[in-house]
C-alpha cells in the first residue's frame, strides 16, 4: 500500500510539473507605442489580428498577422520556439496557436491581406464563415499545408503594405502634396488675375471717362462757338442800324 502511495504521489508531482511546464511560456501585452512586427515591420495594433512567438530564451516576437509568423517560422524554423500564440477573433483572448480553429477566404480582410481569422472555438469559426458566405475552417495542422498566398487587390484596397512597399506611401504622398501645390497655384493665379482684370477695369474706366472729358470739351467748345457767332451777328446788326440811321438823317 505505501509502495502505491509513493507512486501515485509521484505521479502526481510530474504531473503538476507538466501542468506548470505549459504556462512557461506566455503571450505578452502588446504595446501599440513601440511594437512592431518582426517580418513586415509595421506597427502592431492591439487588436484581434496580432499575433506572437515567445522563444525559449523569453524574447517576444510581434507580428501584425498570422501570415507574418507563419514567414518567420518559415525563413528561422521552430527550433526556437517555445509557444505560438494567435488571438480569439471575437474575445482578443490569446490562445496557443495549435489549438486555435481558423478561417480562411482570399475576400476577408486581414492587416496584411492574408485571409486568415483564428477563434478559439471551432463553432465560432463555423459561424463566421456563414456570415461571411465564404471561406474554409482549418486546424493548425491543416494550415501547415496552407499556401499564404497574400491577396494584393485587399491590401491595396485597405492601403496596407510591408515595409519594402514603403516607398508606395512616399509615392502617394507626394502625389499628394503635387496635387495640393498645383491647387495652391491655381489658387494663387486666381488671385493675380483678379487685380489683373480690376486693373483693365480701371484703365477702361479711365478711357471712357477721358473719352466723356472730351465730348464734354468738345460739346463746350461747340456751345462757345455758337454764342461767338451769336455775338458777332448781334454786333453786325448793330453796325447795320446804326449806318441806316445815319442815311436817314
Amino acid at each position: 500500500m505505501k509502495r502505491n502511495a509513493g507512486l501515485l504521489v509521484i505521479m502526481a508531482v510530474m504531473l503538476l510539473l507538466a501542468a506548470c511546464g505549459g504556462e512557461k511560456y506566455k503571450a505578452q501585452a502588446i504595446n501599440e507605442e513601440t511594437d512592431v512586427c518582426a517580418i513586415c515591420k509595421m506597427a502592431v495594433k492591439d487588436d484581434q489580428f496580432a499575433t506572437q512567438i515567445v522563444t525559449k530564451d523569453g524574447q517576444s516576437l510581434k507580428f501584425d498577422d498570422i501570415g507574418c509568423l507563419n514567414t518567420w517560422k518559415t525563413e528561422n524554423g521552430t527550433e526556437t520556439i517555445g509557444a505560438a500564440f494567435v488571438r480569439d477573433y471575437n474575445s482578443q483572448q490569446w490562445l496557443r496557436y495549435e489549438k486555435a480553429y481558423y478561417a480562411y477566404d482570399a475576400s476577408y480582410q486581414t492587416p496584411m491581406a492574408y485571409g486568415v481569422v483564428s477563434f478559439e472555438k471551432e463553432a465560432d469559426a463555423l459561424a463566421f464563415i456563414k456570415d461571411k458566405g465564404a471561406g474554409v475552417m482549418m486546424t493548425a495542422d491543416q494550415l501547415a499545408n496552407h499556401t499564404w498566398e497574400v491577396n494584393h487587390d485587399m491590401m491595396q484596397m485597405d492601403g496596407h503594405g510591408h515595409s519594402s512597399d514603403g516607398g508606395h506611401g512616399a509615392e502617394a504622398s507626394g502625389h499628394g502634396e503635387q496635387a495640393a501645390g498645383e491647387a495652391h497655384g491655381a489658387e494663387a493665379s486666381g488671385h493675380g488675375e483678379q487685380p489683373a482684370g480690376e486693373a483693365h477695369g480701371a484703365e477702361a474706366s479711365g478711357h471712357g471717362e477721358q473719352a466723356a472729358g472730351e465730348a464734354h470739351g468738345e460739346e463746350a467748345s461747340g456751345h462757345d462757338e455758337q454764342a461767338a457767332g451769336e455775338a458777332h451777328g448781334a454786333e453786325a446788326s448793330g453796325h447795320g442800324e446804326q449806318a441806316s440811321g445815319g442815311h436817314g438823317s
